[in-house]
């Protein structure tokens, strides 16, 4: 077959071609990226205007926040907008921008989970040192360098997957860019890019994924050597919210990427999609916000201190 001139783009058929279907996904999907964007935003908003805020896990969560941000809104709009149109086109250079920046928010937010389980290792194992290891400086080290990581290791993706000659098909049975179906729209041998992709998962899930969970076996044990249940209950919640967060997304991303393409299935494939692009970034500012005292008093006394100062100009 032959190869699809590349500036036709690609058509992402998305939902269901029923129009209450459609309707149905539209009004969940906004009612998502709302809350989203209120939950991340407020977070990092918070951890920014709270001095009591300033440590090095909230100063973690806010920078989580902050990818989570640009992680849904690379995919997000595009889906809206095409539930609302007929016209679900998307240029070459469109789909190889949003798979970028989709990979590259993805593997940054690994290396920012392995950098936070990292803190809660050095707070709990290490108490007495925490301070003087985990600086503002260390802190800031690791927030760039998984934005860094993240930004060199996506490209060399995309690049192996755009310079495929595609096939004539180019309709795209996803709702955005993403490696697995675009694998299957690409003419030849795409073996090699199987591998990389693979080796690329190993890299980006599978090492942060070791090195989390030698953190947490050691997290463990110095939880079961505290002698008072309180005690370990407090060290125990204040790790509870990041393990929540790291199964949902390492999980699911493991699922995608780290499987040979002939095992994919696409209606399963599309619920990871989303539970991985969209419902997991949502969820991360909730599951902070309850599980962090700090996050959740400094949230009240903001919307209080708010509530207090406009309700007297809302009765003028």
């Amino acid at each position: 077959m032959e190869g699809q001139n590349k500036s036709s783009g690609f058509i992402v058929l998305g939902f269901s071609g029923n129009l209450e279907v459609q309707s149905l996904f539209f009004v969940l999907l906004l009612a998502m990226y709302t809350m989203s964007l209120v939950g991340n935003t407020s977070i990092s908003v918070i951890v920014r205007l709270e001095p009591a805020l300033h440590t090095p896990m909230c100063y973690f969560i806010a920078s989580l926040s902050v990818v989570d941000i640009c992680y849904t809104s690379v995919t997000a709009p595009k889906m809206l907008a095409n539930l609302l149109s007929k016209d679900k086109a998307i240029s070459f250079i469109g789909c190889a921008a949003q798979l970028y920046f989709l990979l590259f928010l993805g593997t940054t937010e690994c290396f920012l989970l392995a950098a936070m389980a990292y803190d809660r290792f050095l707070a709990i194992c290490n108490p007495l040192r925490y301070t003087s290891i985990m600086t503002k400086h260390l802190c800031a080290y690791l927030v760039v360098g998984s934005w860094v990581s993240g930004m060199v290791l996506s490209l060399g993706q995309t690049s192996l997957i755009f310079v495929l000659p595609f096939c004539e098909d180019n309709q795209i049975d996803y709702f955005f860019c993403d490696i697995p179906p675009l694998l299957k729209l690409a003419c030849g041998d795409i073996s090699v890019n199987e591998i990389t992709v693979f080796l690329a998962g190993l890299l980006i899930t599978l090492i942060p994924s070791l090195l989390i969970l030698g953190s947490y076996i050691h997290i463990i044990i110095s939880i079961l050597k505290i002698a008072s249940a309180k005690g370990r209950q407090k060290a125990f919640s204040t790790c509870s919210s990041h393990l929540i967060v790291i199964t949902l997304f390492y999980g699911s991303a493991s699922a995608m990427y780290l499987r040979p393409s002939s095992s994919y299935v696409l209606e399963n494939d599309k619920f990871l999609a989303l539970l991985y692009s969209i419902i997991t970034p949502t969820l991360n500012p909730i599951i902070y916000s309850l599980r962090s005292k700090e996050i959740n008093e400094a949230l009240k006394r903001r919307l209080t201190s708010t509530w207090i100062f406009s309700a007297p100009n809302s009765r003028k």
